[in-house]
């Protein structure tokens, strides 16, 4: 693989004393990864100069570095080299899956983090999504109370300290968000006393922020901007036309971001058009009709824009490294695309799109049963909060004042 991606000089990298073994796996690599021959070229250029550092910091083996040492190799900003940041991040993924590199150490806090996620999904029952930001804040907390140097930490742990933890992360976490991790500790302090490990009650001291019901609006769009911004999406390239069926399916039925991502072609069924939905967060099957503009979108993804991979998922990435895409996959979409067309779209995420088809469907004359149905809603009362927004209705329903009131509000 060297000899032909380098006819001439190659000979300058092969005899390197650190990676040169690995060049020719690592080429191979990239390329199933779907790294067109220009990248990988510079990466391997880039795979020179990390050598050369390795050695002068007296690395011997590239098997005696743990992933979390190579990784340190890379510059913190990495406009600063983006090739040597670029081979790093590569070499590094590419070292893990043949396990050419030492396994990690596992931590104290980790020790108590396996039991607790087998807690979360076995006992409780969690979806994964939940289960991922229950283990985040978890182990945030445990880092923050240096669990890792000594475990025994847990033990004298006190209500000052848990304090000090969410003044920490409540200075970059809004009310909301602020709540959710509290909630999160809380399952993670009863858990821990259950076991022993710290004293009992006290998830009980810990105070929440105070969020009223109904004081935030639906995040809802006019319903002209929301086919403004799907007409300003260029089809002309594989990621428009990726894009553009991705968002149309959210329009057209309100799907969520982990939603359109966990799409198969298993999932469509072509004959009797319908579309077969697995709702990650209310875990129950939709199906739905496929309309003609879904339809004709999907078509000429797959035909001309879904790149030939094995994986059963609909919408893949485009850029390499080749594979699925993450629900946060979706949200950067939908922001690039907000800032290539200049539309007044003042959210930054695709979950606008949910609500303002609620609030059309809405102003259609669907009831709230079919709207709740169609987004997922376990209660009517998830989908009443978009009457709020239907403000024409709700004149029509405002009782008339009396005649006397009348006669006295006037100035």
């Amino acid at each position: 693989m060297l000899t032909e991606l380098f006819p001439k000089a190659h000979p300058r990298f092969s005899p390197l004393p650190l990676l040169g073994a690995y060049l020719d796996g690592f080429i191979a690599w990239l390329y199933a990864q779907g790294y067109p021959r220009l990248p990988v070229r510079q990466r391997i250029r880039a795979a020179k100069r990390l050598d050369e550092v390795l050695r002068r910091d007296g690395v011997r083996r590239v098997g005696d570095l743990t992933a979390e040492q190579l990784l340190a190799y890379a510059p913190k900003d990495s406009q600063q080299d983006i090739g040597l940041a670029a081979v790093v991040r590569s070499l590094t993924a590419y070292l893990k899956g043949i396990q050419a590199l030492v396994p990690p150490r596992r931590s104290s806090y980790e020790v108590v983090l396996a039991p607790y996620r087998v807690h979360l999904e076995q006992v409780r029952g969690l979806a994964a999504q939940t289960v991922t930001h229950h283990m985040a804040t978890a182990g945030e907390f445990l880092a923050f109370l240096g669990v890792d140097q000594d475990v025994e930490r847990l033990r004298t742990l006190d209500r000052h300290t848990i304090e000090r933890f969410i003044q920490s992360v409540g200075q970059r976490l809004e009310r909301a968000s602020l709540q959710h991790t509290i909630a999160y500790l809380r399952s993670f302090l009863r858990f821990l006393a259950g076991q022993g490990r710290v004293p009992h009650e006290l998830d009980c001291r810990i105070d929440t922020p105070r969020i009223y019901r109904g004081e935030r609006l639906p995040r809802a769009l006019p319903w002209k901007l929301v086919q403004a911004f799907l007409r300003s999406i260029d089809c002309s390239t594989p990621m428009g036309r990726r894009d553009y069926a991705m968002f149309l399916m959210v329009i057209t039925y309100g799907l969520r971001c982990c939603e359109v991502v966990d799409l198969t072609l298993d999932d469509i069924d072509w004959r009797a058009r319908q579309l077969h939905i697995q709702r990650r967060k209310v875990r129950s099957p939709l199906i739905l009709p496929m309309t003609m503009e879904v339809e004709a979108a999907l078509v000429t993804y797959l035909r001309d824009g879904r790149p030939a991979l094995s994986c059963r998922e609909v919408f893949l990435r485009v850029r390499a490294p080749a594979g699925t895409l993450k629900p946060t996959a979706v949200t950067e979409a939908f922001q690039g695309w907000v800032r290539r067309t200049g539309l007044p779209i003042a959210y930054q995420g695709p979950h606008c799109l949910r609500h303002s088809l609620a609030i059309h469907l809405l102003r259609q004359g669907l009831s709230l049963k079919t709207i709740g149905d169609l987004l997922g809603h376990r209660s009517a009362e998830s989908t009443c909060v978009y009457l709020r927004l239907q403000v024409d209705d709700l004149r029509d329903v405002a009782l008339e004042l009396p005649a006397d009131e009348k006669t006295e509000a006037r100035p």
